[in-house]
């Protein structure tokens, strides 16, 4: 995988299709294939001939339950992250009912109040990663206490925990330091603090405002993204779910290239490599993400789930980005394709990677519960089949 993200020759083309939703989906439910079904992740993993997907981190992954209630505030404390976020001077208030939680944070600017959901649908869908019932933004009288929260929020490394994960990863794939699901403090408001139609209200109506709350964010994002740049990892993850109508060109290239860019240069310096998750629909932001200067877009997943055919997001990166992933995940679906006509994207689909080099090929943007087995299979024999991948210009 670093020979394909470097643009060096390998022996054969990197193949990590994303299964962790897949294997909790059915290990739950008791449909696990035949021969794996008292399998374990890496047991199927290895079977396939794959490597280890190992960008998306299990969002439960928690050494202490207490470490999840910040999760309304787009902050993360699992185990397997190279850095940890303590609030400090804030009070703060849980209680659970049911399959919600409660959070008081009580600041000198007023309180603010959020409510988390998970559910045994999203446990039968293998989902880990609770719902934002209610955001942490209620009103205009929370820009304060947000800030405050954020202005008081002390980062610390937590690089043995990620070091323990990346041993557990081993040779068999790239462990990727996950870092937020945000790519900026405006994204992070955009996609974790506020409702989307409130958040673009508030860009009309209360303008400066949010950029005040996203300047004291930033001062907060530096301290995170200064930590990171320090820990032992390959591979960064920084920011994910980018769309062509939410992340729009003119909003992506204000608020979230800079700060992309920004952090790839100092990786880059660390001999470091930047990985952004870019699932969504794509059209008009591939010129965006090269300007980032990231090396990985992780997820690219194109038609017919979204408009840009593979080909033309990979004739658009040339060697600039290496794509992780491009295998559509209803292609996977028989409900969806039947096995002729997966027969016959495969076939396109191979001929569309050209020379294979600057590739991680997987699915986008992950397994489905319902996939058929036997086409993961198929696409790992199309892979060997492909041989070894020599760049016209190895790096």
């Amino acid at each position: 995988m670093l020979s394909a993200i470097a643009g060096r020759p390998t022996g054969r083309m990197p193949w990590a299709p994303r299964l962790d939703l897949w294997y909790k989906a059915n290990r739950l439910a008791g449909t696990l294939p035949g021969k794996y079904r008292q399998a374990s992740l890496t047991d199927i993993v290895d079977g396939l001939g794959a490597g280890m997907h190992a960008v998306v981190p299990d969002f439960k992954g928690f050494r202490d339950p207490n470490e999840e209630f910040d999760r309304a505030l787009g902050i993360y404390n699992l185990w397997c992250m190279p850095c940890r976020t303590v609030i400090e001077n804030v009070g703060r208030t849980v209680r659970t009912e049911g399959d919600r939680t409660f959070v008081q944070y009580d600041t000198p600017a007023g309180p603010i109040n959020t409510v988390t959901l998970y559910d045994e649908n999203m446990r039968k869908a293998g989902i880990t990663i609770t719902h934002v019932e209610k955001h942490a933004f209620s009103g205009t009288d929370d820009y304060k206490a947000l800030g405050f929260i954020f202005e008081n929020a002390r980062v610390e490394p937590n690089y043995d925990g990620y070091g323990e994960y990346a041993e557990q990863v081993g040779d068999r794939g790239l462990a990727a330091a996950f870092v937020s699901l945000a790519a900026s403090p405006m994204h992070l408001i955009q996609r974790e603090l506020m409702p989307l139609d409130v958040f673009f209200f508030e860009m009309y109506d209360h303008g400066d405002e949010l950029r005040e709350l996203a300047g004291k964010i930033g001062a907060y994002w530096n301290r995170l993204l200064e930590t990171v740049a320090d820990c032992p990892a390959e591979l960064v993850f920084l920011g994910a779910n980018y769309d062509a109508s939410v992340t729009y060109p003119p909003f992506f290239h204000e608020h979230i290239e800079p700060w992309l860019k920004g952090f790839s240069e100092v990786l880059h310096a660390r001999g470091k490599y930047l990985l952004t998750h870019t699932d969504g629909e794509n059209t008009g932001l591939l010129e965006y993400y090269v300007a980032s200067k990231i090396d990985v877009a992780d997820s690219i997943c194109p038609a017919p789930m979204t408009k840009l055919s593979f080909k033309e997001v990979r004739d658009f990166f040339d060697s600039k980005i290496t794509i992780m992933g491009g295998i559509p995940s209803v292609s996977l679906l028989p409900s969806s394709m039947s096995d002729k006509e997966f027969d016959a994207f495969l076939d396109g689909f191979f001929e569309d990677i050209g020379g294979g080099d600057h590739l991680i090929l997987g699915i986008s943007d992950t397994t489905p519960p319902a996939a058929d087995f036997e086409r993961l299979e198929k696409i790992g024999r199309r892979v060997e089949e492909f041989g070894p991948v020599a760049p016209a210009n190895p790096a």
